[in-house]
Order: structure tokens, then C-alpha cells, then sequence
């Protein structure tokens, strides 16, 4: 499928040194709509949306940042830390606002299982459904995602 004008311009922005040293895309060569459709179809069988997964990673995020030293544990499942540096980044996909560059770690203490994302991450999952390309250092994979964000939904994989 061909992409319209403003796919192109986005894909431009993801593309390493424009907005973040790394880019959005990784080694990924598919076009940025089918990317974003494969994704949404592993969320379909696994019948659970974006916005439910941006949800539970802002929660711990949040819950994360009350701790001034270190992890925190939360909900007695997991531990995270979320580290928080200067600055701010804007969307790629043109979004107005700036997320705050900010690194969550969250290890579920079952299964050792360890994730890692920043807030743009959240706002792109959330808003757009994208989980970047594969490759990208910050690629969140949706069934590891499940796994650990909702381990009792884990089983319709």
C-alpha cells in the first residue's frame, strides 16, 4: 500500500538523528502503515487494545516515580524504576505536546521477565498504535508487552 504524504513526512521524522539519536524504525523495512496493521492485528487476537496497554504502563510509571532511590515495588508483582533526565521530545507523528524523557524499567518478579520503555513510547502506543519498528532500541514486542503487563491474560497467546 502506498503512503500518503504524511505517513512519508512521519517516517522522515522517525529516522535516526532527527528526533532521537537511534530513530523509531530500527532495521524495519516495511512501510510504517504496515507496521503499525501488524501490530494491531497480534493486539487483536490477543483481544486487548493499545490504550489498555499505554493504561497499565502509566500506572507504573506513575506508581515508579514516588520512589526517590531506586525500584519501587508495586502490586507486589513487579519491580520498576523510572529514571527522568532533562528535556523533552515531541511525537513523531506530529502530535502537538512533548512527553518528558524518561526511561521506565519493570521486571515482573515471577517470571524475571524485564521491559523498558519512555513516556513517548506510552503516547505513541496510546495515540497511534505504534511500538516502533523492529530493530529499535526501544521496540516494545505486544505479546511480551501482554505478558507481563497482564500475566492472567497472557494464556490467549
Amino acid at each position: 500500500m502506498k503512503q500518503t504524504p504524511q505517513e512519508l513526512l512521519v517516517t522522515q521524522r522517525m529516522q535516526p538523528g532527527v528526533i532521537t539519536l537511534s530513530g523509531f524504525l530500527g532495521i524495519d523495512q516495511r512501510p510504517l502503515n504496515e507496521i503499525i496493521a501488524d501490530d494491531a492485528q497480534t493486539l487483536l487476537r490477543l483481544d486487548i487494545t493499545a490504550p489498555e496497554i499505554a493504561e497499565r504502563m502509566q500506572y507504573l510509571t506513575d506508581q515508579s516515580q514516588q520512589a526517590y532511590e531506586g525500584g519501587i515495588i508495586i502490586d507486589g508483582s513487579y519491580e520498576v524504576e523510572t529514571e527522568i533526565t532533562r528535556g523533552k521530545l515531541p511525537c513523531p507523528f506530529l502530535h502537538r505536546g512533548l512527553q518528558r524523557k524518561t526511561v521506565t524499567t519493570c521486571t515482573h518478579l515471577t517470571t524475571g521477565i524485564t521491559i523498558r520503555w519512555t513516556a513517548l513510547n506510552i503516547h505513541m502506543i496510546k495515540e497511534h498504535g505504534f511500538f516502533e519498528g523492529k530493530g529499535s532500541p526501544f521496540r516494545l514486542e505486544p505479546g511480551t508487552l501482554i505478558k507481563v503487563l497482564f500475566p492472567d491474560a497472557a494464556h490467549r497467546s
